[in-house]
């Protein structure tokens, strides 16, 4: 995300923030599970969060009434999850079965790599689905963002924070 602040005289130079948010690519599930989530978020959490506030309320003394700001705490967490998942679902952009394009490297591919002899496995996914662990790893991450728009056969150089690292493009599916 990119942010640009225009200041000085509010109302002579017409003080406003521009907020400028990148693409996010998304496979369908992730999209259907985000639209869910926030769903849910607007239609059961917070209105049950709502009746904890209220029922607190009741208590009296709210300085000290640790329910109450419990309450109130969940209330605001929920309202800025619910606001990331808007602005990530307003900036979506679903990626397709890559199947068909296995000659370049796109969001969607599973490519093979060698680094110093060691075979590895990546699918190349949006931010909101990496997961490392599984071998999902992120377009903007230092790998993800290398591979982008090579070819079998390519030899990419990946900058990590261990150094630069070549390493061989083998195979894209």
């Amino acid at each position: 995300m990119s942010v640009s602040v225009y200041s000085g005289n509010p109302i002579e130079s017409g003080f406003f923030i521009s907020i400028r948010m990148t693409i996010q690519y998304l496979s369908q599930e992730k999209f259907t599970a985000l639209q869910e989530e926030l769903e849910h978020i607007q239609k059961v959490l917070m209105p049950h969060t709502a009746t904890r506030i209220d029922e607190a309320k009741q208590m009296g003394d709210l300085k000290e009434n640790a329910e109450y700001h419990a309450a109130r705490e969940r209330m605001g967490w929920l309202g800025a999850r619910a606001r990331d998942i808007e602005s990530i679902i307003s900036n979506a952009e679903i990626v397709t079965d890559q199947s068909e394009y296995t000659d370049t490297v796109t969001i969607g591919s599973t490519v093979t790599i060698s680094v110093q002899g060691k075979r590895r496995q990546y699918k190349i996914v949006g931010a909101q689905e990496a997961d490392p662990l599984s071998g999902n790893i992120s377009n903007e991450s230092p790998i993800g963002s290398a591979l982008l728009g090579k070819k079998k056969g390519d030899s990419v150089p990946i900058t990590l924070p261990t150094g630069i690292q070549q390493c061989d493009v083998i195979e894209i599916q």
